[in-house]
């Protein structure tokens, strides 16, 4: 759309905004024109959305501070908010915590995939999270630098009862081998709620994977999914033994040279109901296959 065709847009909605619950406008250029007419639906207090999906839209540092002022002033319907892909960096990051941190904002999805945050801008995400931590599900901060404030905010916030996180994206976060123990330390003392968890591409390796089993390995949890992909590990023994193994769905351990141990570990989820996801060009992958006759699913990485 050009900004002409968000202006009729935002203008035809702002003249019945009442029944909208949900806006879809990924992957357009929303311009200086298209933010401010946003923002003025945003404002109406007539205006109960309730999931806003802005992914790829080319949204600055200044006009995500013209957004959220907006969603400050209206914050109380607001459920799902999707930011992914739009150079906020840490500024516009940082003008969002305000709407964060409001005790009248509910958001239960917040997705902030590849902003171009620092550990910096993290930190600020984690710690207004903190704040106001018991109405969210879903949080994505995929491909953006944790560090290790960003690491301690959201441990302490994993930590909280009252934060009953189902979904935690962290993939390509440089998460550090230290800090992915900090991470999994806090998930054990907090692990009912949570069903999904994505910490590929970052460094695991051998001793987060046992620190992660130990996770697993409580009777509270619940995981369903569980993404590992390019993490380092070589070694899935401790897996093997995993209590949580009976809940899992899926399973993600590609582009990990993984010895002998996987034939152990595909033994034991053969009778299982979980897709487990090898690399297909490995020749223990195709022995184990061979003689379990087990069959593999694929789902997609992100």
């Amino acid at each position: 759309m050009t900004d002409e065709g968000y202006s009729a847009l935002t203008s035809a909605l702002k003249s019945n905004p009442s029944h909208l619950r949900e806006l879809n406008l990924s992957g357009n250029k929303l311009g200086d024109s298209g933010v401010k007419n946003l923002s003025d639906l945003l404002m109406n207090p007539q205006f109960k959305l309730e999931k806003l999906h802005l992914c790829e839209c080319s949204i600055t540092e200044k006009q995500c501070l013209i957004l959220t002022s907006a969603l400050k002033t209206n914050p109380s319907h607001l459920r799902e908010l999707d930011l992914s892909r739009n150079e906020l960096k840490n500024t516009g990051v940082n003008h969002l915590c305000d709407v964060l941190k409001d005790s009248h904002c509910k958001l239960e999805r917040l997705r902030l995939r590849y902003c171009y945050m620092t550990d910096e801008g993290s930190s600020a995400v984690t710690s207004a999270l903190k704040s106001n931590p018991s109405h969210l599900r879903e949080l994505d901060l995929r491909m953006n630098e944790l560090g290790d404030s960003g690491v301690k905010n959201l441990s302490d916030l994993l930590m909280n009862p009252q934060y009953k996180l189902e979904i935690l994206d962290l993939s390509e976060c440089s998460i550090t081998h230290e800090q992915g123990l900090i991470l999994t330390s806090a998930l054990k003392s907090n692990p009912s709620h949570l069903r999904e968890l994505n910490l590929s591409e970052n460094q695991i390796k051998n001793t987060g994977m046992s620190h992660l089993c130990d996770v697993l390995n409580d009777s509270h949890c619940k995981l369903e999914t569980l993404r590992l992909n390019f993490c380092g590990i070589t070694d899935v023994s401790a897996l093997t033994n995993a209590k949580a193994l009976q809940f899992l769905k899926q399973l993600d351990l590609r582009n990990n040279m993984i010895g002998d141990s996987v034939k152990q570990l595909i033994h034991v989820l053969q009778d299982s109901n979980c897709e487990l996801r090898l690399d297909r060009e490995q020749p223990l992958f195709r022995a184990a296959t061979k003689h379990t006759g087990m069959h593999f699913t694929s789902w997609s990485k992100s």
